[in-house]
C-alpha cells in the first residue's frame, strides 16, 4: 500500500474516531488532537501536532492543556528532547468513562444547587400571580426536578468504569 493511501486511511479514521470522542464532551480541536496523537506511532511535541493538524502552536497548546487536565493526554520526558513531547493515554474505555462521569457528577450537583438555591427563594415570596394550585404544582415539579439531578449524580457516582 502506498505511503498516499496509508495516509488516507489514518486520516479517515482520525474523523471518524474524533466524532466518536466529540459525544463526550470535546471540541472538534480536541477531539482531533486526541484521535492524531492516539493514532501516533510516537510521542509528539506541539509543532509537529500544529503541522499535522493545521492549526496555530498556540491552539494546539491550549487544547493539549485540555486534553491533559481531563487526563487523557500525558506529557513525557525524553533524554535529549529538549521540546515537551505529549502521548495519548492508551486505555480508551477508562479514560472516557472516568471522564465522562466526573464531568456529569459536576454537571448534576450543580444544577442540583442552582435549583434548590431556585426553590428556597421561591419558598421565601410567595406569588400573587399564581393560584394555590399552580404554586403546589410548581412546587412539586421543581422538588422532582431536584430529585431527577440528585439520581443522576448518584449514578454516575456508582458507575465502576472497567
Amino acid at each position: 500500500m502506498g505511503k498516499l493511501q496509508t495516509n488516507d486511511i489514518i486520516v479517515n479514521i482520525m474523523i471518524e474516531f474524533s466524532k466518536t470522542i466529540e459525544l463526550f464532551g470535546l471540541t472538534t480541536v480536541e477531539a482531533r488532537l486526541f484521535a492524531y496523537l492516539y493514532l501516533s506511532e510516537e510521542d509528539l511535541t506541539l509543532d509537529e501536532m500544529a503541522d499535522a493538524l493545521g492549526k496555530s502552536k498556540t491552539s494546539i497548546s491550549t487544547n493539549i492543556r485540555s486534553l491533559a487536565e481531563l487526563n487523557l493526554v500525558t506529557r513525557v520526558w525524553k533524554k535529549g528532547v529538549r521540546k515537551d513531547l505529549y502521548q495519548a493515554n492508551s486505555q480508551l474505555f477508562k479514560t472516557f468513562m472516568t471522564s465522562f462521569q466526573r464531568k456529569w457528577i459536576d454537571i448534576a450537583r450543580r444544577q442540583k444547587i442552582s435549583l434548590e438555591e431556585i426553590n428556597n427563594h421561591y419558598k421565601d415570596k410567595s406569588s400573587n400571580e399564581l393560584t394555590l394550585e399552580e404554586q403546589t404544582i410548581l412546587t412539586e415539579r421543581l422538588n422532582e426536578i431536584i430529585i431527577f439531578h440528585a439520581q443522576i449524580e448518584t449514578l454516575f457516582k456508582n458507575m465502576k468504569p472497567n
